[in-house]
Parts: structure tokens; C-alpha cells; sequence
């Protein structure tokens, strides 16, 4: 799943108060095309299997027209995965005993940050009526504002990452 719990959300980690490290960080990203060897192993095997098609041209003008064709058409893999591993969408979720901070980065732009204490966070699953299915907001107490987490993982996903939320906040509200 793209998204890590540290510590693993099912364990209940010791307060320390001198250190003032977050109790739970969760960090959530989207799934991220090919990198290091599957990234040119693609593209090594686009190359081949693009040629094979236009080597009986050799020799002709269709040749280097088809040619052109494949090149362009490898040149736009090549950015289409260069480009989704430098978006560098990302959430990241810290929580204390007494203080919950989501930070969200978006492709372009400043990163959005949103706070709330956690015995006042209501965490809400839409299954049909949010932007997407299996929708996440958060909501604090005295604040207008609702956020969402995770848009981007599946609905699955979702799903299981908020249970694992309730889990977390429940474990808080002891």
C-alpha cells in the first residue's frame, strides 16, 4: 500500500514528553511508475518491440517515417514516467497525545498544513457521497473546515486505512 505507519499502527507507543516526537506518523504518496531497473528495462524492451514492426522496411522511406513514429512514441513513455516520479504529491499525518497535524503537498504550490486535537477529531468514511469512493475527512471541533486524506489512494485502500485511523484515535481517547 502507499502509505507507512511509523511505529506500525497496531502498537501502542510510550509517551515521551522530553523528546516531543509525534506518537504516530503516518505518510501517504500515490503509486509512482517504474524507477531505477524496471525504468529502462521498459524502455529497452518499447525500443525492440518497436522496431520489430519496421524492420522489413529497411531500405526504404518508410523506413525512417516509421522510425520517426517509434521514436516519438518512446520519447513520450520516456517523459510520461519521468514526470510521474518527479510529482511530488504526499500527505503526511503526525499525532500526539494531545495534537493531530496533516500537512498535504500538492503538485504545484505551497504545502496545505491542518491541526486539531485528536480527542476532538471526528474521522469520517463517505462510501458513495464524497469526491471518490470510500472518501476521508477529517473535522475538528470548532473548525469549519473538512479535510480530506489519502483522495488518491484506491477505495480499498481507503477503507482499510480507516479502520486503521479509528484504531489509532480509539488508542488516544483511552
Amino acid at each position: 500500500m502507499p502509505y507507512r505507519w511509523t511505529p506500525p499502527h497496531d502498537t501502542l507507543p510510550t509517551v515521551s514528553h522530553e523528546t516531543g516526537a509525534p506518537l504516530w506518523r503516518l505518510e501517504l504518496w500515490p503509486y509512482r511508475s517504474l524507477k531505477g531497473k524496471g525504468f529502462s528495462t521498459t524502455i529497452w524492451i518499447m525500443f525492440g518491440g518497436g522496431l520489430i514492426p519496421i524492420v522489413p522496411f529497411i531500405g526504404t522511406t518508410a523506413f525512417w517515417v516509421l522510425l520517426g513514429f517509434m521514436l516519438i512514441a518512446l520519447a513520450a513513455l520516456w517523459t510520461a514516467l519521468r514526470r510521474s516520479d518527479r510529482d511530488r504529491l504526499r500527505e503526511e499525518l503526525l499525532i500526539w497525545p494531545d495534537r493531530l497535524f496533516l500537512t498535504h503537498w500538492p503538485e504545484k504550490g505551497p504545502a496545505l498544513t491542518w491541526e486539531a486535537n485528536p480527542y476532538w477529531v471526528r474521522v469520517s468514511l463517505h462510501p458513495e457521497e464524497g469526491k471518490v469512493e470510500n472518501y476521508i475527512t477529517l473535522k475538528g471541533a470548532g473548525d469549519p473546515r473538512e479535510v480530506e486524506l489519502g483522495r488518491f489512494l484506491s477505495p480499498d485502500e481507503r477503507k482499510t486505512l480507516y479502520g486503521e485511523l479509528m484504531r489509532v484515535l480509539a488508542h488516544l481517547n483511552r
